[in-house]
């Protein structure tokens, strides 16, 4: 993918393929290309979740921001 979606963006795309694969007209050949098409936008929302959570932070007792940290 050349452009950055945001993850709306990548849920909409992921809703098109999936109803398009859901077509009964769809080919072997297109349901592949239509899958990994699907798997390259998981993959850029799974990017922007973890990016997103490296930003958290949490406010602790004296009122100051930390970065969280799973336990």
């Amino acid at each position: 993918m050349e452009q950055q979606l945001t993850m709306e963006q990548n849920f909409e795309e992921i809703e098109q393929i999936i109803e398009q694969l859901e077509a009964k007209d769809v080919s072997l050949e297109d349901s592949f290309q239509l899958y990994q098409k699907g798997m390259e936008h998981i993959r850029q929302c799974n990017e922007l979740m973890n990016q997103v959570e490296k930003k958290v932070q949490m406010l602790n007792s004296n009122g100051e921001f930390e970065d969280f940290e799973e336990v």
